[in-house]
Formats: C-alpha cells, sequence, structure tokens
C-alpha cells in the first residue's frame, strides 16, 4: 500500500480588512492527506522526467505545445505555432495541414491493425462482446464516409447533426465526417428530439444520424421517434432536413415503432451496399478548420455550439492522453462517459484513437443489472485503466460498496472527471475501486476547454483527495475575485479560477455568435480590450476555485452555485462533502432557499445507503457535521431524507429541481429526467400532497444548477 501522511495545514488567512468580502467564497475546507503512486507504476509511465516537465514552463509558451503537435502527423507542417493578431480568435499551428480521421485510423495499420480499436459491451448481458480492429475500423469509415459523400452530398465546411447512444457506429459516423472534413456536432442520445433539433438548426445541419434503438437500465429504447420530432423543431428554426439516415442496433434487424419516411429516411446498412470496399482520401484540411461543435447541456437561453478545430484540438486531446491518462498502445481503456459529452470526444473517440489505444465501449448503465457490473465488465475485458465521474463513483459506492473486493481485476490508473469529487468518495474510489494502487487524476476541464486544465502527474505528482491538483503542463492558472484581486496561494480564500494564456484545445467560437463567445469567457477580466497581447486575455471559467499553499488547486463548482447566506458566500459542493462525509449518506445535494432574514440559506436533500434506515439520530449527524466542518453559518434550514435523487440521463443530480421544490416553484421541463416520477414523490414530501407552485421566483434560484 503506498505512503501516505498529512500535509502540513496552511494557517487560515483573511483579507487585510479582517473579513470575507462579497467578491470571494468562504471556503472551510481542511487539507488532506497525501498519497504517492506506486513504483511499478513510475516504472511504465509516459511522463516519468522532471526535466520534460520544465519545457512547458511560461517562458518556452508557446512553442512547449509543438511537443503535443508532433504526437500527430502532418501532410504540411505548421509556420507559426501561435497567432495571437486577432484576439481572444487564437489561431494554432497556423498554416498546417492534417486530417484528424487519418491521424486516428489509417496511421496505425502499418503496426496495429489486427489490434482492438473499440471493444463494445452491449448492456445486455448474454449478448457477447464486440471487437472492432484497426483495420475494420478503417473499412467500416471508409465506406461510411463515402456514404456521406456521395449519397449525402456532404462536403468539407458542412454540418451534420449526430443522435445516437453509445454504440460502434457512433464513433464511426463521427470519423467518416472528419474524413471528409464535415462538421459532426453529436447530441447526447439521452436528450430529446427538441434538444436535437434546436441544435440541428443553429449548426445549419441538413443531415441528421440516428440509430433504431439501444438499451438503457434494462429496457429497449426506441430512438428514431425522435428524429420526427427533431425535423418539425428545426422546420419551426428555419432549417430544412433533408435526410435522415438510420443506424441499426441489430444488423438485419430493424426495431422501431416509428416509421420510415419515403424519401427522407434511409436504413444506413441498405445504403451501404452501394459503397462496400469504397476508399475515401483524408481531405487535408488547414489546423484551424473546424472539426466538430459541442453544444453545451444549459436548459435555459439558446444552446451554445462550442467549436472546436482540428490541429489544436486534436494535438492537446493526444497530448493530455498520452501524459495524464498514461495510454499506451497495450493498455485496455475504459471511459465511462459518453460520447454525447466532450469527455467522450476526447478521451473515447480522439485522445485514445490518436494514439493507437483500446478503448472499451459501453452501451449502458454502470449499474444493470446490479452494481458489480462494471467490476466484472473490467475483470473479463482486462481493463487497466479506468475513467469515470464522481456522480458514478457515489452511484457505485451507494449501491454495492463492497462489490469491487470481489473480482480479480486490477487498475494501474483512475480517473475522475465532470466536478469536484469529495475526499470521502476519492478515499473509496482509491482504496476500494483502486485496491490501494491505481495512480488517480482527479481533472478538471470543460466543454469549452478541449482536455484537461487542471490535474496531476500521475507519476510525479502526489495525491491530494478532493483536490485536482496543479496545473497541467503549459497552463497558467489564476484566481481573481470579483474586484479582479487576485486570490493567492495559501490565503484559504476562494474566486474565480482563469487561465492567462491560450492553449491548444480552447474552443475557437461560439458557432455563428463570435460577440456572445468574448462576452462570455474573455470580457469580464480583459486587460485591454484594444491589446493582441494574450496576457491581456485571461479566459474567464466561470467555476469558483482556492489555491492550497501547496500550489494544488480544488475547485468549489459553478460559481453560479454559491449561495449568498447574509453576505457569506458558501460553496454548494462543501456541504454536500460534509454531508457525505457521515456514514450513512450515499448521495447529497444543497440548494438555496429563500429566507427574510438572511436572503438565502441552504437546504440539504440526503439519501441513505442500502440497508440503513433515516432517523433523526442520522439528521442530527448531518447538522452537527456541517456545523464542525463549516460553521454555524451553514446550518441547513432542512433536511429532506429522498428515496432518490432527479438525473440526467448521465447521472448528474438536477439541483435547480430540488432548488425549485424547495422554493415551491415551478420545476420547468423534467422530461430528459431519467427518473422524472421521484420528482412529484420529493415534492410531496417535501410540500405536502395539496400544495401548488408559486411564482417563477428569483432569477439566481430559477438557474441555479443549470451549469452542473
Amino acid at each position: 500500500m503506498p505512503k501516505s501522511k498529512a500535509s502540513s495545514r496552511p494557517p487560515k488567512s483573511k483579507p487585510a480588512n479582517g473579513k470575507l468580502t462579497e467578491a470571494q467564497i468562504a471556503v472551510h475546507w481542511k487539507e488532506e492527506q497525501y498519497f504517492y503512486p506506486t513504483k511499478e507504476f513510475k516504472a511504465q509511465a509516459n511522463l516519468v522526467d522532471p526535466a520534460f516537465v520544465k519545457k512547458f514552463s511560461e517562458k518556452n509558451f508557446p512553442k512547449c505545445f509543438n511537443v503535443y503537435a508532433n504526437l500527430l502527423s502532418w501532410d504540411k507542417k505548421w509556420k507559426k505555432t501561435l497567432d495571437t493578431s486577432k484576439p481572444p480568435f487564437w489561431k494554432w499551428f497556423v498554416g498546417g495541414k492534417l486530417n484528424a480521421s487519418y491521424n486516428c485510423v489509417d496511421r496505425h495499420l502499418a503496426e496495429h491493425k489486427n489490434k482492438a480499436a473499440f471493444i463494445f459491451v452491449p448492456e445486455p448481458e448474454n449478448e457477447p462482446a464486440q471487437v472492432l480492429t484497426y483495420r475494420e475500423l478503417y473499412i467500416r469509415v471508409n465506406e461510411t464516409a463515402a456514404m456521406l459523400r456521395d449519397f449525402c452530398g456532404l462536403k468539407a465546411g458542412d454540418r451534420v447533426t449526430i443522435h445516437m447512444p453509445m454504440i460502434p457506429e457512433l464513433p464511426i459516423t463521427m470519423l467518416a465526417c472528419a474524413r471528409l472534413g464535415v462538421v459532426h456536432s453529436v447530441v447526447f442520445g439521452g436528450f430529446s428530439g427538441e434538444a436535437c433539433g434546436l441544435r440541428a438548426a443553429d449548426s445549419g445541419s441538413r443531415i441528421l444520424i440516428y440509430a433504431d434503438g439501444y438499451y438503457r437500465n434494462g429496457k429497449w429504447i426506441d430512438h428514431k421517434g425522435n428524429a420526427d420530432v427533431a425535423i418539425e423543431t428545426a422546420k419551426k428554426e428555419g432549417q430544412r432536413i433533408d435526410k435522415v439516415l438510420v443506424w441499426r442496433r441489430y444488423p438485419g434487424h430493424t426495431r422501431t415503432e416509428s416509421p420510415m419516411v419515403t424519401g427522407r429516411d434511409y436504413i444506413v446498412e441498405e445504403v451501404l451496399r452501394d459503397y462496400r470496399g469504397k476508399i475515401v482520401e483524408p481531405v487535408s484540411l488547414d489546423a484551424e478548420a473546424p472539426l466538430f461543435l459541442m453544444y453545451t447541456s444549459g436548459t435555459t437561453g439558446k444552446p451554445k455550439g462550442c467549436q472546436h478545430r482540428t490541429g489544436g484540438y486534436l494535438a492537446y486531446a493526444a497530448g493530455t492522453s498520452k501524459f495524464y491518462q498514461d495510454l499506451h498502445p497495450s493498455d485496455v481503456y475504459w471511459c465511462m462517459a459518453d460520447i454525447g459529452w466532450i469527455t467522450g470526444h476526447s478521451y473515447i473517440v480522439y485522445g485514445p484513437l490518436a494514439l493507437a489505444a483500446t478503448s472499451v465501449l459501453y452501451e449502458g448503465v454502470p449499474q444493470f443489472p446490479d452494481a458489480a457490473r462494471p467490476w466484472r465488465i473490467a475483470e473479463r475485458l482486462g481493463v487497466n485503466i479506468f475513467h469515470t465521474s464522481p456522480t458514478a463513483i457515489r452511484m457505485l459506492r451507494k449501491a454495492g460498496a463492497d462489490e469491487p473486493k470481489k473480482y480479480n481485476y486490477s487498475f494501474k490508473h483512475m480517473t475522475t472527471v465532470g466536478e469536484p469529487i469529495e475526499p470521502e468518495v476519492w478515499r473509496w474510489y482509491y482504496e476500494v475501486v483502486g485496491k490501494n494502487k491505481a495512480a488517480i487524476v482527479d481533472t478538471w476541464w470543460q466543454t469549452e476547454t478541449g482536455g484537461f486544465l487542471i490535474t496531476t502527474k500521475p507519476a510525479l505528482d502526489r495525491m491530494k483527495p478532493g483536490s485536482a491538483g496543479p496545473a497541467a503542463l503549459g497552463i497558467f492558472p489564476v484566481i481573481w475575485d470579483e474586484n479582479n484581486k487576485e486570490v493567492k496561494a495559501g490565503q484559504h480564500a476562494a474566486g474565480n479560477i482563469c487561465i492567462r494564456n491560450p492553449w491548444p484545445g480552447i474552443m475557437q467560437t461560439i458557432w455563428g455568435n463570435p460577440d456572445r463567445f468574448v462576452q462570455q469567457y474573455y470580457a469580464k477580466y480583459c486587460k485591454n480590450p484594444k491589446s493582441k497581447k494574450w496576457q491581456d486575455w485571461p479566459y474567464f471559467a466561470g467555476d469558483g476555485a482556492m489555491l492550497s499553499a501547496d500550489g494544488y488547486y480544488r475547485i468549489l463548482g459553478r460559481v453560479d452555485d454559491v449561495i449568498n447566506v447574509a453576505g457569506h458566500r458558501l460553496g454548494t459542493k462543501e456541504i454536500e462533502s460534509a454531508c457525505l462525509s457521515v456514514p450513512e449518506i450515499a448521495e447529497a445535494a444543497v440548494v438555496p432557499v429563500v429566507d427574510e432574514i438572511k436572503g438565502r440559506v441552504p437546504e440539504v436533500y440526503i439519501s441513505i445507503k442500502p440497508g440503513m434506515t433515516p432517523n433523526k439520530q442520522v439528521i442530527d449527524k448531518v447538522i452537527s457535521t456541517i456545523e464542525t466542518m463549516i460553521g454555524k453559518i451553514a446550518r441547513p434550514k432542512k433536511i429532506h431524507v429522498v428515496p432518490d435523487m432527479p438525473k440526467t440521463r448521465s447521472g448528474k443530480i438536477m439541483r435547480r429541481v430540488l432548488a425549485a421544490i424547495s422554493n415551491r416553484m415551478h420545476t420547468g421541463d423534467i422530461t430528459t429526467l431519467a427518473n422524472p416520477d421521484i420528482v412529484e414523490q420529493i415534492r410531496e414530501l417535501v410540500q405536502g400532497r395539496d400544495a401548488t407552485p408559486l411564482a417563477d421566483g428569483p432569477e439566481d434560484i430559477r438557474l441555479f444548477g443549470e451549469q452542473g
């Protein structure tokens, strides 16, 4: 077992005036102990030389990122690493030409053609896993590209909206688009047809690509019917859809109740008969040519299409996959994210394939048919790198805390991504799932950033529960408060985390809305709008964070999710973390409630671990723990014990819905929830059976939790 020791706790310090200002987020975190990577991990790691880290110092910026670009094959080498002539619309690897599909498939054939690119695991456990080799991937990508070009009339620069589940045909379709220079926009399979239609309209897509259906939580989901809704929605927005291509989940057998519309809907399998064996030369694209759009999933306002470039994005995905995921061609890697999110794009498709890795592609939910399913898959397939979210980790801990001990798998490396992970949950992940030997990288980044920004270097840095770690190579963060004053290391206060410099993975713009791009991400801390120096254009992430004396960042969640209690700005994640340190608690969610005296106060929702009984003692223990770890200012107005939390299809708790219930407001659209029935159960528990919702309520509560 790796050694661990307590870190020195920096003394709590306050601003010069002796009290927290409105501009700062109050923090009460204690510093956690350190954990160290094993000798075995260090011996095989991609990044073990401290001298390599020095290459990414600020004095070597931006040319340090040539290291990442050199992981790729270029048709034409770039002339300039970074062009800052039109800030903040940075250009990376200017003059270079390449193709993402070629880099992810073709160039591996000489050495790895018979190696597995993907191992597809269907959710029904009685269905065998399917292996897709790099040679098979090459053939299928080429045939699909030929179909998109010749049957659909698509060319470089056109957009295609893909609304598909986690089946091999999804990455095949993405890579076929990339081969042609067609910009793909993947919509998470669990989203509604309306969400798909809005995104198709915004991007100007005239082709939709669907699957007939898929399995989710033991049920067959008829997915194709969403296409009809998407088409009508797009039409209302002024966008015509010419064709709908439908992949079959089971070859030779169409499983959908939705009728095929003649002249509009086509079964891909049938159309591909005309393109069997076709080879499409990959289109050589400018490094700045857009590769894909990824729409953020907030339910308020117009969908926001983050536009990512080909060269910089692919280089950053490859570099971070190699040095932080520690991916080798010999590894069997499983990222449990959905390809419909940016994590799936960067760390299931583009990053791993650029490195000739083998990725597991799992169709369903991790706890079906029981909480041991992930560990059975890992054991059977020899998975040695595991990548998932704190949400999934908490669910698996809740459903079967001892299950990992029963299976003979061995992870060398584990990632957590998507939101801050509570120290108590981190320790279970390390000790039980990782069996006290896997190196953990707790990463922070965003849809907009393309790849990791804050993370430990797994063979070089010590791990600290709850802290994402230092900055990634070539990334220079800073924390500022609302008054542009820097919140420094060891100050034991928090503010807004920003990145002072550009990096290759950063989005190019918001599709069709460059003004919104500038206003949302750069205007807040821009030092001089007329400047062409990158130093004057820091990126505003919209997340709260603090920096410990040891240089490790702790991410506190969205700035929007801060609750202002009598002028004391409390991060919800900190209160939730305190709740989860109580042994009986499986999940916790904290939301703001209107209070006549304090303005807003926290209200807590908890679910109890299976086999344990909720009682007053447990509630008292939660209150006591919050007051001990944070203080009486954080004492919740109420604690509600609920059977389950309202969750999205990706497993995230919808705090917006809980905030609406606590404040007797309308819950809004809940049709995209995985468990919409739970909302009424919670409403009756909190409000009583006959309560009626009030007006919309304050904007800060209506929008609460939207970004998370």
